[in-house]
């Protein structure tokens, strides 16, 4: 359960992470607070929150099983270890 959550941070700190980089390679202070007005901050946020709630229908609907399959856990088959198959 912790990947995903570490992901979904993840993918929400990109736009943050590119803005650093943009004041890296323009050679303004990445820690100076006037390369950070809250204007550009709103703005990071709601791209952020854009894109995790993307991410999220994105896994939402693609991920996990199709429809009406069924799982069949991993058990033991004639002495053999058998891996767990949606069928």
């Amino acid at each position: 359960m912790i990947r995903p959550v570490l992901t979904e941070i993840g993918i929400f700190l990109i736009p943050f992470a590119a803005y650093a980089l943009f004041l890296i390679a323009s050679r303004n202070g990445v820690l100076k607070p006037e390369s950070w007005p809250a204007r550009v901050i709103g703005r990071l946020a709601i791209v952020s929150l854009l894109l995790t709630i993307a991410s999220l229908l994105v896994l939402a609907n693609f991920a996990g099983a199709p429809p009406g399959s069924t799982y069949i856990p991993a058990h033991i088959e004639n002495g053999k270890l058998v891996p767990g198959v949606e069928k």
